[in-house]
């Protein structure tokens, strides 16, 4: 039986990938020491996640190792030789990681260091799948020749990165945020380890990735905590740009079933951007106003003239790279779905409590 480590695997992309290769029958281990809550206070825990996942799947393992130490890791490769590591586990927002700096770079940065240590050291051979982000290119998305539009802002249909932003923007000197620029030195440490050690590594770097097991909070995960805000009465703040910020949005088993495709035909050291592309993206003026059009709710929302720092106005990912990597793999979902979704399990809470 094959065998997979996947971590973070309460959250969003690693419980979808625990119950993905579970369905395949390989043996999944999982860790997850549910820092989240740590991070957002009780909304934020993904205990709930986990106990369905072992009610779920008899070939899941759960763990509560923590990825920042070394020897705690080492004995989980020690005892376990993985063919496919799928790293999710994270500190995932731009707000807090300004409040406790060391955590987050220790969490994002000296925790995929950790993992690719013991992958090399214990299952060489293993293919190594890190989650990104589409901060790591900072606000330089933000020079681009945006126009303003009634609901969005919008790129010109001539300009190259109109189909959306590829791997080949820069990264450097740019603001990225602290959460940014601890997701970078993960996402550099893992091409390295596959271009120094010839190893087969992957990053992918994640637009919008939401779906219903999403424990979307304030500070992380705009549509699923933008549901719940809307649905429950919650005030929600927009954090400038008019509201008219785009972002593009993926689910989760879209993003799984990419790190399935590249297990089955890895390559040395590469990046993907993976996103909803023009298939699926929106503007949270868009997002409010097709929200309260389902659920029949109205959001109360506050404005705040200060963009979040290091954000981006208009982020929609060119998928083309990895299309034409893995031309078997498409997107399941329109964000119409995604939406659609979010709201009936949202309002189903409501009908159930």
């Amino acid at each position: 039986m094959k065998k997979v480590l996947v971590t973070g695997a309460g959250g969003l992309i690693g419980s979808e990938a625990v119950s993905f290769f579970c369905e395949k029958d390989f043996e999944v281990i999982g860790i997850d020491n549910n820092m989240r809550e740590y991070f957002f206070g009780k909304q934020g825990s993904v205990l709930w996640n986990i106990s369905a996942l072992k009610e779920k799947h008899s070939n899941f393992t759960h763990l509560t190792t923590d990825i920042r130490v070394h020897k705690e890791v080492e004995k989980v490769f020690k005892k376990h030789s993985f063919d496919l590591i799928i790293h999710t586990a994270a500190q995932p927002s731009h707000d807090w990681a300004a409040k406790e700096p060391y955590t987050d770079f220790a969490v994002n940065a000296q925790g995929t260091l950790v993992l690719l240590e013991n992958t090399r050291q214990h299952c060489p051979e293993a293919v190594f799948i890190f989650l990104s982000t589409n901060k790591v290119y900072g606000d330089r998305p933000n020079e681009l020749s945006l126009i303003e539009q009634e609901t969005r802002y919008e790129l010109p249909a001539d300009h190259r990165y109109y189909n959306g932003i590829d791997e080949s923007m820069s990264i450097d000197q740019c603001k990225h945020s602290l959460f940014g620029a601890s997701k970078a030195a993960a996402d550099i440490i893992t091409q390295e380890y596959g271009r120094y050690f010839n190893m087969k590594t992957a990053v992918f770097r994640g637009g919008c990735l939401t779906g219903r097991q999403h424990s979307g909070v304030e500070l992380h995960g705009f549509l699923s905590y933008l549901v719940k805000a809307i649905v429950h009465g919650l005030p929600y703040t927009i954090y400038g740009y008019k509201g008219k910020q785009v972002r593009d949005n993926i689910c989760a088993y879209d993003v799984v079933n990419a790190c399935y495709e590249f297990y089955k035909a890895p390559r040395i050291a590469e990046v993907y951007n993976i996103g909803g592309s023009r298939y699926s993206n929106i503007s949270m003026r868009e997002a409010i106003s097709y929200i309260e059009a389902k659920t029949k709710k109205k959001a109360n929302v506050k404005y705040s003239e200060q963009a979040r720092s290091g954000d981006h106005m208009w982020y929609i990912s060119d998928v083309s790279k990895f299309n034409s990597h893995y031309p078997a793999w498409n997107f399941s979902t329109t964000i119409e779905g995604l939406l659609d979704q979010m709201c009936e399990c949202e309002l189903h809470k409501i009908k159930s409590s």
